[in-house]
């Protein structure tokens, strides 16, 4: 009888604590999770790099963030408003490309697949564009830029012309 007893004490010991392994991994689990508007504000930005012509007629670089908003309620994907564009140029530059100054032809988006280059202003600030960098060249007047290779490989990217 006493070996019973301890049986079912044991038996009922591991019931017990059992039954508070499920309850715990399902509040722990519930604590850890963000709110769906978190977790969209937590989300990678999508960062663009403008270059502009200042009124001192220099080019000047600023940073922004595309804004996006949720396609539907819950959804995994987030879209930027559509802007119009005139064509898409696919480039590769070598690791001897070098422009002195001189202006973007026209306002367009210069999106860098592979290899690196930098942009150089007059003030001698440089930006580099790496993969995955948002280039909006929109220096059409002024002193312009220079543009050069960084590295030992081709440079792939993409230019979109706005209209």
């Amino acid at each position: 009888m006493k070996n019973l007893k301890n049986c079912l004490s044991n038996t009922s010991k591991w019931l017990l604590l059992l039954g508070w392994v499920p309850t715990l991994f399902i509040t722990g689990y519930w604590i850890t999770q963000i709110d769906t508007a978190e977790a969209a504000a937590a989300r990678k930005p999508i960062m663009v790099s403008r270059i502009y012509t200042g009124e001192d007629g220099q080019t000047h670089v600023e940073e922004y963030e595309v804004p996006l908003s949720q396609q539907r309620e819950g959804s995994a994907t987030d879209l930027a408003a559509i802007q119009a564009a005139e064509s898409i140029q696919f480039r590769r530059t070598s690791p001897e490309y070098y422009l002195p100054f001189h202006n973007a032809p026209r306002r367009q988006y210069v999106i860098t697949l592979s290899g690196e280059s930098e942009v150089e202003f007059g003030d001698g600030t440089k930006l580099r564009l790496y993969p995955g960098h948002i280039l909006l060249a929109e220096d059409t007047e002024g002193q312009g830029h220079i543009s050069r290779a960084l590295g030992d490989e081709d440079r792939l990217s993409i230019f979109v012309p706005l209209q």
